[in-house]
């Protein structure tokens, strides 16, 4: 609806009244200066209302479109919580999702874990916690938008949760400083906000989690820590169904066990070989990563075994 609208159309909700920034008025200064050599005063005070007034019409174009876009994977998500992370109570939950992860960046350049996914003595542990220094730039693991923008003192001090088109949800604790707002759109690797040590933290490090409708996925999942880099391109959340709780995991049967294992192709490595390591065939490799017995395989990519 608000797509079709026309140029005509979008002037007349203007009102024809233009409150251009002057970045706005710059760039239709420029446009003008570039089709006319005119020396005529009336004449190039058209074309300069001419040109406001189509900056105007494009700029309210795109902010029609993007309120248009809505929030990302509405679908699956009902609501735009922007004060919890754990905003998903009594939401119906798939036994399993395929997620892609392919658009992955490292929330952290060259960062090392400090401390991983798992339960600690008094308490579970819902994410992996990265190495940083304070006011070091953290940037968006995908594209996405700004959830909630907020601060817990016994948690995790100022943070951020994005939500992104592929389902995933993302968390970003114990930060320093935001340089988002509320409800904008990020790009992937955008900078986002500043590494810190605030709320219940001994030391500067990112606290980062990955969320599927509120249920955690421990990132070691998704991510080699080793390599820096995604181990998969597409990640399968699978729900588990023993007892009230759930586990998110692409590594895990429906009932959380016969944990599947994955091989890194190093250099030489063949489907023969690769298959004799571990006691399984080469006819159930190809099966199980949907490859031809003449596939090449590519340095770095995770091979699934089991």
């Amino acid at each position: 609806m608000i797509k079709e609208l026309s140029k005509l159309s979008a002037l007349s909700l203007l009102g024809i009244t233009l409150s251009l920034t002057s970045a706005d008025q710059a760039q239709a200064q420029t446009r003008i200066s570039r089709e006319t050599n005119q020396s005529s005063e009336t004449l190039v005070a058209d074309k300069v209302k001419t040109g406001l007034e189509t900056v105007a019409v494009d700029s309210m174009m795109a902010q029609l479109e993007f309120m248009e876009e809505g929030y990302p994977a509405d679908d699956l998500y009902d609501g735009w919580n922007t004060e919890y992370v754990k905003a998903y109570k009594g939401v119906e939950i798939p036994d399993s999702f395929c997620i892609n992860v392919s658009e992955f960046v490292m929330p952290i350049e060259m960062s090392k874990v400090t401390s991983n996914y798992g339960p600690r003595r008094r308490r579970f542990h819902y994410g992996t916690d990265l190495k940083l220094q304070k006011g070091d730039t953290v940037r968006a693991a995908f594209d996405g938008k700004i959830r909630v923008k907020n601060y817990e003192r016994r948690g995790y001090g100022y943070y951020l949760v994005l939500r992104h088109p592929n389902g995933l949800e993302t968390v970003y604790g114990h930060l320093s400083g935001f340089l988002v707002e509320q409800d904008e759109n990020v790009k992937a690797g955008q900078p986002i906000a500043l590494g810190g040590n605030t709320g219940r933290s001994t030391g500067p490090h990112l606290h980062f989690e990955f969320r599927f409708l509120g249920q955690a996925i421990n990132p070691g999942e998704i991510i080699d820590f080793d390599e820096l880099a995604i181990k998969d391109d597409q990640y399968v959340f699978v729900k588990n169904k023993s007892g009230n709780s759930y586990a998110s995991s692409g590594k895990y049967t429906s009932d959380g066990t016969n944990k599947i294992k994955y091989h890194r192709i190093k250099q030489g490595d063949t489907l023969g070989a690769i298959a004799r390591r571990y006691g399984t065939t080469v006819s159930k490799l190809c099966k199980l990563n949907k490859l031809k017995t003449t596939s090449t395989l590519h340095l770095g990519k995770s091979l699934r075994i089991s």
